[in-house]
């Protein structure tokens, strides 16, 4: 049976346009939306619009724009395994192939937010694209809809858009913006216009925060099976989700997710949430995961199940991560009691490797502010994220370059391949094995953007650590940990 057998879908009107079909939007924000609508709290559909010619809408069209969100994971001590049919999904449409009806959307009374996720890359300023049917870029692509919808409607004040990109970079609304009136001017379209664009739309940066797997390659039958039907687009996702949505103009009254007990933060400042995310989620994965594959660990979710390493992530977050954070600490303590129960995810299998990916510039980027903040607020080296350097260092420790990587291995024997940027694979390549090699790596100016050593006891703590964990790894941990 298919999901259409399900599912009855009553029609509202259009209120968002959504550039972008892919499984991140489908299982937060349309799954938001489809939750406000159940509750009379928006009583508004979605335009889905899919901007790039990769990809096909096929089963969007067959299934009547219906899909199924499922959530598995851990959420207040509690395994989590619950579903939902998505029925807030109005059109799917292809810009190309649908133009016309596509840009008749920005002719609707009701369209009043326009979401999109079209990668980091999406948001950039290519002074190339030009004001031609379908323009190239997103930006090119939002700024002509805008122009249509300012035409369309005179230039009226009140019919300007919320634009809520949630592309994972910082100041994503602000940087959008800069886009379109940087496109605005090298188009020469009219000051009017520009006008228009400052002052009746408002640019969000937002800060997105859920973990989505997406379609169950390899096990949809069974996924299938479960459900009752065939679900051709099901997307599964963790239950946490967080939206922080930072915007100079009070919004909250026209996208009142948080009045009705969704994840979501209206805010003037979205700094302290986006730094807690980094730090604390993020922080606690570079500041572990490289000690726990050399101690002979694989996954995410054995890290915590491990006596020694739910410990040691636990302590780091708690001890030193946490307390350098610029928000509540009891609010804090509550993100960081969640970060740890979607490391514990029985759904997912989250490989140490794929998270080692690219660690220098991790570390400097997730780590280094806790360190920093500690050693300031403390007058000491924070003992375990001294030791996470110290673990980076280890795990790096190899001269086999190849072009694929640098080849290392792990104490039972085991082969692995740490992928980074050339240059930092070269360094460490050249070094190990130099009596210099610790005070090379602290001094990497490249690497950290500051010298290292210039810390009261780095060096010769990292030194110390090094050689524990070159000689066993276990052993190393249980010392650091006292």
């Amino acid at each position: 049976m298919s999901i259409k057998g399900i599912a009855e879908k009553n029609e509202l009107p259009i209120k968002i346009l959504q550039f972008g079909e892919g499984n991140f939007l489908r299982a937060f924000v349309d799954w938001m939306i489809d939750i406000a609508n159940e509750n009379g709290a928006f009583d508004g559909d979605i335009a889905i619009v899919k901007p790039i010619s990769f990809g096909s809408l096929d089963a969007f069209k067959e299934q009547n724009n219906l899909y199924t969100v499922l959530l598995r994971g851990k959420e207040n001590g509690k395994v989590v395994n619950d579903s939902r049919i998505i029925t807030s999904v109005s059109k799917a449409l292809d810009c190309k192939d649908d133009y016309d009806e596509y840009m008749s959307l920005a002719k609707l009374d009701t369209l009043r937010f326009v979401v999109s996720n079209t990668t980091e890359a999406g948001i950039v300023l290519d002074k190339n694209d030009t004001f031609q049917r379908l323009p190239n870029t997103y930006p090119g692509k939002l700024t002509k809809f805008l122009y249509e919808r300012y035409n369309a409607f005179s230039g009226a004040k009140d019919k300007g858009l919320i634009i809520l990109p949630v592309e994972l970079i910082e100041d994503n609304g602000g940087k959008l913006k800069e886009c379109v009136l940087a496109l605005s001017k090298i188009w020469n379209l009219p000051t009017e216009f520009l006008n228009w664009i400052e002052e009746s739309n408002v640019f969000c940066s937002t800060l997105v925060d859920r973990i989505v797997t997406g379609y169950p390659r390899g096990y949809a039958d069974k996924v299938c099976e479960e459900l009752g039907y065939e679900d051709k687009l099901v997307d599964i996702g963790e239950p946490f989700a967080l939206w922080v949505i930072e915007s100079e103009k009070d919004i909250s009254d026209e996208l009142p997710l948080d009045k009705i007990g969704l994840p979501v933060v209206f805010t003037n400042n979205q700094k302290p949430y986006r730094e807690r995310k980094v730090r604390v989620l993020n922080g606690a994965h570079t500041s572990s995961v490289l000690a726990a594959y050399l101690y002979g660990l694989d996954i995410v979710r054995d890290c915590m199940a491990d006596d020694v390493m739910g410990k040691y992530i636990r302590k780091v977050v708690l001890e030193e991560i946490v307390p350098q954070v610029n928000l509540p600490i009891e609010e804090v303590k509550a993100f960081a009691n969640s970060v740890f129960e979607r490391f514990e995810n029985p759904f997912i299998d989250h490989a140490l490797l794929s998270i080692s990916l690219n660690s220098v510039s991790k570390w400097k980027a997730r780590v280094l502010p806790s360190f920093k903040d500690y050693v300031k607020n403390n007058d000491k080296l924070p003992k375990l994220i001294t030791f996470s350097f110290a673990s980076l260092l280890a795990f790096y420790s190899s001269s086999d370059l190849r072009d694929d990587g640098l080849y290392a291995k792990r104490a039972n024997g085991d082969e692995y391949i740490i992928h980074d940027d050339k240059t930092v694979l070269e360094f460490f390549a050249d070094n190990i094995g130099k009596d210099t090699f610790i005070e090379n790596a602290c001094k990497n100016t490249a690497f950290w953007g500051e010298d290292l050593s210039e810390y009261k006891g780095f060096v010769n703590t990292v030194r110390f650590w090094y050689e524990k964990l070159m000689t066993s790894v276990g052993e190393a941990l249980n010392e650091v940990l006292g």
